[in-house]
């Protein structure tokens, strides 16, 4: 289902999902969202025309609501592949999944998910990748597109039929429960892993430590020099370096 104009594909998919039930694997893409959205309620910029803007209605009920972020790390890995198919530079998943090229932030992933006691009912996972923007807000600290990497345009509606297919690929092996595999994969394309690197807490703390791993339910677990820490998504944020 494609859209000249939405508030948010996300909107548009949960009032999807509140009125009937969708086939999964349902796509909602549009040319251009006004209210788009990234993690912690942050907007996401986007001209029009210009990007991949997309939302995925998936029923993961063989994931126990613990076991959410299993999920996120299908999405980001099928992200992941889809934007190292085209691209010579190394690509990154910044915790929790958010798609770095170097130092650059090249899209982002939400995820909305209906949890019942014993399973995820659905979700949907909202995706904004930057194709062919080379103009960015200047509050955008870290801001890249395909474009301004290999000084090409791409065709965005192209790209976001293969980037489906590589969503679909990690889903398939999310199902099958190939769990343990994905974590590997997700911590060898971790932005920063094992790399001395400040950090600052919620609470103001400064600290300067290794990314060792990702929890089950999705902590960011830290080693510094008075041991290892676990943290939420609103807990801790990696401190760029100018």
């Amino acid at each position: 289902m494609h859209f000249p104009e939405l508030d948010s594909t996300n909107a548009y998919a949960l009032k999807l999902l509140s009125k009937s039930n969708p086939a999964e694997g349902t796509v909602i893409s549009t040319d251009f969202q006004q209210l788009g959205r990234g993690q912690l309620g942050s907007s996401w910029h986007a001209q029009a025309r210009q990007n991949i803007m997309l939302s995925l209605i998936l029923y993961p009920d063989f994931l126990l609501p613990k076991q959410q972020f299993r999920l996120n790390q299908a999405v980001a890995l099928g992200v992941y592949d889809f934007v190292e198919t085209l691209l010579s530079e190394p690509v990154r998943i910044k915790w929790p999944n958010d798609i770095y090229v170097g130092d650059q932030k090249l899209g982002g992933i939400l995820i909305q998910n209906s949890i019942l006691p014993t399973a995820i009912n659905s979700s949907v996972v909202g995706i904004g990748i930057n194709v062919n923007q080379v103009d960015f807000p200047p509050s955008l600290p870290n801001p890249c597109s395909l474009a301004t990497l290999t000084r090409k345009d791409k065709n965005v509606r192209k790209l976001t039929a293969r980037l489906c297919q590589h969503l679909e690929r990690r889903y398939l092996q999310l199902k099958a429960g190939k769990h343990r595999q994905m974590q590997e994969e997700y911590l060898l394309c971790l932005y920063k892993f094992m790399e001395e690197t400040l950090f600052q807490t919620a609470d103001g703390r400064l600290i300067s430590g290794r990314i060792t791993g990702v929890t089950e339910s999705g902590k960011l677990s830290i080693h510094h020099t008075n041991g290892a820490e676990h943290f939420g998504l609103k807990e801790i944020q990696l401190i760029q370096r100018s």
